[in-house]
């Protein structure tokens, strides 16, 4: 394994399954009496740029679960390549703590930290992906339906940081994906090539259309996200006016398989992507799906630090 996690195109098919398999373990002991001290006397540093309900918790309960401890250092403490750099700033944690997960608005920069640390490094979230995000939806896909191959996994709309890593994580498992996206906030390309060489290599299929209703035909799974994400603020206007055709609504839903899981990374903007009536609807998964970044991400640090 290799000793950072930035994204899921890093990591094989079989290291991905066996990351899912030990979240699997790792969940049913946490709730058949707990987790073993894996963790007694290490110390993980969570770096935030962006504000997180799930990614701080999650990452710190995962730490306390396995009997170790996690350090919240806001923006305004560390300043990431602005009160100091980068390359600093790893070193110096390099010496104190025993990883660092980062959230933060440039993908470079969690990549520079990983560079500059003698310790591992998570994304905890980049403007490009958000790897583990992608583990959590794996996750909750696999508890549903005891596998991804050969799945249909629909993403309506903007082909972002969730999509992508969704896209990856689907074609390394040999799921189809398909995003349903309004013209100009199509994935990046150079992400679409590397799905494209996974599903080559594990058989999946994937499609891109303009149509959220030929999207989820067939779908297992709808998954969705915010139209705005953080740093789009100014966009904001904009995008309420070009996304409302890719609201997932019990209409959409209506289309795809009739056990399709509806999923979102949270949070919602509930009346927008996403309807009440779906969002606790008997299809959604998305709190189990929030719940799963906790197991997810205490896999991750096992198999980065135990």
């Amino acid at each position: 394994m290799k000793k950072d996690f930035l994204a899921v195109s890093d990591y094989s098919p079989k290291e991905l399954q066996e990351m899912l398999d030990l979240a699997i373990d790792l969940k049913t002991e946490h709730f058949s009496g707990g987790n073993k001290p894996l963790f007694k006397g290490k110390v993980l540093a969570m770096i935030f740029q962006k504000p997180s309900l799930r990614t701080r918790m999650s990452f710190d309960m995962a730490m306390r679960h396995l009997d170790g401890d996690a350090l919240y250092l806001s923006p305004a403490e560390i300043g990431l390549g602005q009160r100091e750099s980068i390359a600093d700033i790893a070193r110096v944690l390099s010496g104190y703590v025993d990883a660092i997960m980062a959230r933060v608005f440039d993908h470079a920069h969690v990549v520079e930290l990983a560079k500059w640390s003698s310790i591992p490094v998570i994304n905890g979230l980049s403007d490009y992906n958000h790897p583990c995000q992608a583990m959590a939806d794996a996750l909750t896909i696999i508890e549903k339906f005891g596998s991804m191959k050969g799945l249909n996994v629909t993403f309506v709309g903007d082909g972002n940081n969730v999509a992508v890593s969704l896209l990856h994580i689907c074609t390394k498992l040999g799921a189809n994906f398909t995003l349903a996206c309004p013209e100009g906030y199509d994935m990046l390309p150079s992400a679409i090539e590397i799905g494209k060489k996974f599903a080559a290599e594990s058989g999946s299929k994937i499609s891109f259309t303009r149509d959220p209703y030929a999207a989820v035909e067939k779908a297992h799974v709808i998954y969705t996200d915010t139209w705005t994400s953080m740093g789009q603020e100014a966009e904001t206007e904009k995008r309420k006016a070009v996304f409302p055709p890719y609201q997932v609504n019990q209409k959409l839903v209506d289309e795809a398989d009739k056990d399709v899981i509806v999923m979102h990374c949270l949070p919602a903007h509930r009346g927008q992507e996403l309807t009440d009536e779906v969002a606790d609807g008997p299809h959604s998964v998305i709190f189990p799906q929030a719940h799963n970044r906790l197991h997810a991400q205490k896999a991750i640090l096992v198999k980065l630090l135990a």
